[in-house]
């Protein structure tokens, strides 16, 4: 049921600032801090979901675009629940109440102190963790899905009739503070991430990089309620994709009733909703169903761009960050899609189509669409190319020491007993994919006593003899290890590099141990630069300016006046399916090797990228406002009279056919009584 009112007329004026009314200002601010706070918190989720939560990179990207589906598949539910029953206004502010909570819940997930009963630094109650995590994505995936088509349309109301040209300018400001709030956030929380904080023991603060935006997730709710008296708040009419559905729903219902050949054919299935529904909507409905075919191919793109905050920032990982002045995270490098959005849409819109329209290039929407999908697979490729590097630098003999000049025999000696002791250290390609869970250096003691390893304030703990001791992770540069057994003591010192993994054997005598101690290279440094990543962000961002802008405007022109809304809610169902294209791909592809999961997203891309230029070409543009008023001339009095007609003739093959029925049942009575 409805709601009444929102509580205000929605013809009244708002006080204005410079022709803008003032209830914008607090709309253009909530989203920014909105949008800050979801894409600050997307920005650091993989990297949560491996280094503090422990899964593997498979798992990790799964449940990633598992929470990114489910973000594009509640905007559905918002737009109903706002045009149905509560309004914009108690929908923003509500599930916006739920979005918050799932961030705080998420930002407490993410204290290992919570459970780490032995202060440790490892979490003690992984499951507890694991819980609140899901509970908290659960509720922000429903809160920033319900809000989303709610609060552009919102701030579209706040505008009368004679301001659309302030309206115009309010869309643009909006989709800007978007664009802030996603670079400000990738920027900032990976930094925050990078912090080292807790009570017991320092760590990685993933609950600092949650936190910010929560908290900015809190300043977004309360900011939009200061500003409730000066909205203009328009009350729910009833939502067209409830209307879309219903006719779609009555018209397959219909034609299923008449499915036998004794009634007539009609020009379109949705022509049998002519029963019950006007001839408008229905036209409306067929437009609509055009469009959403052509949607069909579309989720491929997707699922190859979101893997930017998945599968691209896990490979950051195994790169050197290193930029001289300052050191960039893995999960920084999403900027560079944000900051090459802003540089690329206006070269695109101002120079190139310009330049392809003087050539005679007829460059429509969807051949654009299809040059964006092709630029996306490009971009898998490049990020294929990559990842063979990162692969193929560690290519030796894991076991070969780092100096070769002092390459002796004892040191085969060593490597023999502490292989035999620790079989499993012979599977050390694997350090490469995950360099935080198999830090750099360890220890064999080669000693007939026990020793104590320290550098700093890091404890590599008392080595038995003959024994490895575990991997510790050490900052790269020059490092400096204390050496002490029960009659003597040495400083050790071994320069470790980005990436890079050793294994450091001590002999029977150590006395000099810079000189007798044999460094063994376990992983060479990482030198692949992350630089390298650029060409496949500016592939798969100039794809985006091409594919995505092109689409909403497509989109937009081939719409029904009323039902606009209708294929925003399709392009955002194209996200999420492409996010689940994702996940049905990671868990049934079994390939050994990134690099081969790049090209077969990229090879999958471009055979959809041919099926859609396929029917792009026999796609037959539309003017729908033409259409709708073709329709909008009939007199509503001949509406109904061709409404009553077909139901008459409906009804009089009914009747026919009873009428056959009964005269068959008659004579064969007869029969059977002689």
């Amino acid at each position: 049921m409805p709601a009444k009112d929102e509580g205000k007329d929605p013809k009244k004026k708002s006080a204005t600032v410079c022709g803008f009314p003032i209830s914008i200002f607090f709309i253009v601010v909530n989203e920014f801090c909105e949008r800050f706070s979801y894409y600050g918190m997307r920005a650091v989720l993989v990297l949560y979901f491996k280094y503090f939560l422990r899964w593997d990179d498979d798992f990790a990207t799964t449940i990633y675009h598992t929470f990114v589906a489910l973000c594009y598949l509640t905007p559905i539910m918002g737009a109903i629940v706002a045009d149905s029953w509560l309004g914009k206004f108690k929908t923003i502010v509500y599930l916006s109440i739920v979005y918050t909570v799932g961030q705080v819940v998420l930002a407490v997930s993410a204290i290992h102190d919570i459970t780490d009963t032995n202060r440790d630094g490892t979490p003690d109650n992984m499951t507890l963790h694991i819980v609140l995590s899901m509970l908290g994505l659960a509720l922000i995936a429903v809160g920033t899905g319900g809000i989303k088509p709610c609060v552009s349309a919102f701030g579209g109301d706040q505008f009368q009739d004679h301001q659309e040209k302030q309206r115009g300018t309010f869309f643009s400001i909006f989709y800007l503070s978007i664009n802030a709030g996603s670079l400000l956030s990738t920027i900032i929380t990976p930094i925050l991430r990078g912090q080292e904080c807790g009570i017991y023991t320092k760590q990685k603060c993933y609950s600092l990089a949650f936190g910010v935006p929560a908290g900015l997730m809190v300043a977004s709710l309360i900011v939009f309620i200061v500003g409730s008296g000066m909205y203009i708040k328009t009350p729910p009419q009833g939502n067209i994709m409830v209307k879309f559905f219903t006719c779609i729903g009555f018209a397959i219902k219909n034609r299923f009733r008449h499915r036998t050949n004794e009634f007539p054919k009609r020009t379109h299935w949705m022509d049998w909703a002519e029963e019950k529904y006007d001839k408008l909507l229905i036209a409306q409905v067929k437009m609509v169903l055009k469009v959403l075919f052509l949607y069909i191919p579309l989720p491929m793109f997707w699922a190859l761009y979101d893997q930017q905050g998945s599968r691209w920032t896990l490979q950051a990982t195994n790169m050197d960050g290193d930029f001289g002045i300052l050191t960039i995270q893995p999960d920084q490098m999403q900027t560079i899609n944000a900051i090459l959005i802003l540089l690329l849409v206006p070269i695109v819109e101002s120079v190139i189509y310009p330049l392809i329209a003087k050539c005679k290039i007829n460059f429509t929407p969807l051949r654009r669409i299809t040059v964006g999908m092709f630029f996306a697979a490009l971009a898998f490729i490049a990020a294929a190319l990559v990842e063979i590097q990162i692969e193929t630098r560690s290519v030796h003999d894991y076991f070969r020491p780092a100096n070769v000049d002092n390459y002796d025999k004892s040191v085969l000696h060593y490597q023999e007993i502490f292989i035999s002791l620790q079989p499993e250290i012979l599977l050390l390609p694997s350090i490469k994919k995950d360099i935080e869970k198999c830090p750099p250096a360890r220890f064999f003691n080669g000693l007939d006593s026990d020793l104590n390893v320290t550098i700093g304030n890091l404890d590599f703990g008392d080595v038995s003899a003959n024994n490895m001791s575990v991997y510790v992770g050490v900052p790269k540069g020059s490092a400096q290890f204390k050496i002490k057994s029960a009659a003597e003591e040495c400083v050790y010192t071994q320069e470790l590099g980005f990436g890079s993994s050793f294994t450091l054997i001590i002999p029977p005598t150590f006395l000099e141990c810079n000189l007798l101690i044999r460094p063994v290279l376990d992983m060479e440094q990482n030198s692949f630069h992350m630089a390298w990543q650029i060409p496949q962000y500016f592939l798969l961002t100039l794809g985006e300016v091409v594919f995505s802008v092109t689409g909403l405007e497509f989109s937009y022109s081939q719409a029904p006046s009323n039902m606009k809304s209708v294929l925003q809610a399709g392009w955002l169902l194209t996200v999420a399916v492409g996010n689940i294209v994702v996940l049905i791909v990671a868990e049934a592809a079994t390939l050994q090797d990134q690099w081969a999961e790049y090209v077969l997203f990229a090879s999958l891309l471009l055979v959809v990228c041919v099926i859609f230029a396929i029917m792009a070409y026999f796609y037959t543009y539309i003017d729908p406002a033409k259409i709708e008023a073709e329709f909008a001339q009939i007199d509503p009095k001949q509406k109904e009279k061709r409404r009553n007609s077909r139901k008459d003739s409906v009804e009089q093959h009914k009747e026919e056919r009873r009428s056959s029925d009964s005269s068959y049942d008659n004579e064969e009575q007869k029969q059977t009584r002689i």
